[in-house]
């Protein structure tokens, strides 16, 4: 087939594409008058990889930016999960995963096989089982099979599990694009063309499938997960998989899109009351991350109603039976954030309320200074990352693995590890930052030893007295969900398939409605799919969660 060919067929498929996922007519303009898009006449395997991998962050960020809200690592407005999560709320994730990127790698492969442009292949395939992955963990059952198809308008779905599985045989294809004789050097914007990290990703990939579907195949699962301990070759200190964010504000603004909307004018997220009150307040001492994480633009708790009307006002009953925090942490500190479901409006509350810290958003480490943040110089200027997977979460999974399956090595010595790794990551980012000197003048290298190894202590001691093996989860999925701060799709797929970190927050009305296990699909397939069927409602179970449904976790 000639490259003019596999042109016309592309923009027959893009163009049909478009049409299978969204009906606005100017958003379709808006794509094809782009200069900066890929269209049939421009596309070469260059662009369409650079693309992908741009499209990628952007859909990542989507998923993450709802678990962690569903999670209570960031505050999530509304009364009702049902409000909270309608048809139209995903629309964005749908489209970049369809319409952009599962378009753009059925066009990009028959380029680059003719090219032999095999990392290009490798990097596409592990982006396109990532998107796979990432659609069944947030809507369960999706096309695939008659998805991206020129001649089928509305695509089936396929099930949830077959689709797993085909994303898993792409990162057996990927794997060998790493090794294979090629031509061509691609854009690589997350390992700089180091394809034995690449392949630790495969693998890495290869251990969150199998932990993820351990309640529907534990024998499967836990072999798999021994022969990939067995293989050693997942990604280690310096391996993690991230994107790294500029500090540039100009259109295309590339700074990380937490500071982005917090430190031009100040407003943005809430911080979450509990992520908050388990940094600071819930083990007795803070957290030796909390001051990279979060930054305090005031170190006292309002009393002003005005400002914060739930300082005037008694706790919800269900929260006192449970023992929840309130309003805001313990301690008078400044730890200004919301409680899970809160609807209330916005107060003139934007330059005081918990800020996003250096780490992972590019924002300002907290040194107590206790200064607003609506100046785009301060901190790290926007210069975060998306911490789409790292060596500490390797770790955490293999943790829960060996707790709960059984696989080879000991839960209590993976969970160490972890932790190491993790609060030495999130240090190290901020040292590696425009925020260095502010760190090392408020917390030198012997301080953090000493905080780190402390806190290590502390959790292995509550680890050891934990007297079941479901109090020992708690422990390791707490310490996991802390961790994952910035990457609420994995502290998501955690809450589904364990139920830990338990005792979560409840929302502030006392039945907030189903909890969310899947999305609703979106509104822009449903328009336009005749064979399209919506779910019941959210409480829909992805195939790889076979927990108990609400009120288990909720």
């Amino acid at each position: 087939m000639d490259m003019k060919m596999k042109r016309f067929i592309y923009g027959l498929t893009a163009a049909t594409t478009l049409l299978f996922a969204t009906s606005c007519d100017e958003k379709l303009d808006e794509l094809l008058d782009s200069p900066n898009a890929v269209t049939a006449e421009t596309a070469s395997p260059d662009f369409l990889l650079n693309r992908i991998q741009l499209d990628y962050k952007d859909l990542w960020y989507g998923v993450s930016d709802d678990g962690a809200r569903l999670t209570r690592q960031i505050n999530q407005g509304s009364a009702l999960y049902s409000n909270a999560y309608t048809a139209i709320e995903t629309n964005g994730y749908w489209t970049d995963g369809y319409s952009n990127i599962l378009a753009d790698v059925k066009f990009l492969e028959p380029l680059a096989e003719e090219a032999n442009f095999q990392r290009h292949l490798g990097i596409a395939k592990t982006i396109k089982a990532m998107v796979l992955f990432d659609l069944v963990d947030s809507y369960g059952d999706v096309p695939y099979t008659e998805a991206i198809d020129a001649s089928n308008f509305s695509p089936k779905t396929d099930s949830g599990k077959s689709v797993y599985d085909a994303a898993f045989a792409l990162l057996n294809e990927a794997a060998g694009h790493f090794t294979a004789p090629t031509a061509g050097a691609p854009n690589d914007y997350f390992y700089s063309r180091n394809y034995t990290r690449w392949i630790k990703l495969i693998n890495t990939l290869k251990l969150r499938y199998f932990l993820n579907t351990k309640l529907v195949d534990a024998a499967g699962a836990k072999s798999g997960i021994n022969a990939l301990i067995a293989e050693n070759n997942m990604i280690g200190t310096g391996d993690d998989f991230v994107f790294r964010f500029g500090t540039t504000a100009a259109d295309p603004d590339s700074r990380h899109p937490k500071f982005a909307g917090q430190y031009t004018s100040g407003g943005g997220d809430y911080q979450s009351t509990h992520f908050m009150h388990h940094l600071t307040v819930e083990k007795g001492f803070d957290d030796p991350r909390v001051k990279y994480y979060m930054y305090r633009q005031v170190l006292t708790n309002t009393t002003n109603v005005d400002e914060q009307e739930c300082v005037s006002q008694i706790a919800p009953p269900h929260y006192l039976v449970g023992s929840f925090p309130y309003c805001n942490p313990a301690g008078n500190k400044g730890y200004w954030g919301r409680d899970h479901l809160d609807p209330d409006g916005i107060p003139p509350d934007g330059l005081k309320r918990t800020a996003y810290g250096v780490y992972p958003a590019g924002g300002r480490f907290d040194n107590n200074s206790g200064v607003p943040v609506n100046n785009p110089a301060l901190g790290a200027k926007g210069q975060g990352i998306h911490p789409i997977m790292l060596a500490s979460y390797v770790d955490f999974m293999l943790a829960e693995a060996a707790l709960t399956l059984g696989t080879t090595g000991d839960a209590k010595t993976y969970l160490t590890s972890a932790l190491t790794k993790n609060i030495n990551y999130v240090r190290s980012f901020a040292l590696a930052s425009a925020e260095s000197a502010v760190v090392l003048s408020s917390i030198t290298n012997d301080q953090h030893a000493t905080q780190r190894d402390s806190y290590i202590a502390y959790v292995g001691g509550q680890f050891d007295a934990a007297a079941t093996a479901d109090a020992k989860m708690n422990v390791i999925g707490l310490e996991y969900w802390l961790g994952l701060y910035g990457n609420g799709k994995e502290a998501y797929n955690l809450y589904r398939r364990t139920g830990k970190p338990a005792k979560l927050q409840p929302g502030l009305e006392a039945d907030p409605g189903v909890f969310v296990r899947s999305f609703l699909y979106p509104n822009n397939y449903m328009v336009t799919n005749t064979n399209a069927v919506q779910k019941a409602n959210v409480g829909v179970q992805v195939f790889w969660d076979t927990n108990p449904g609400s009120p288990w976790i909720y």
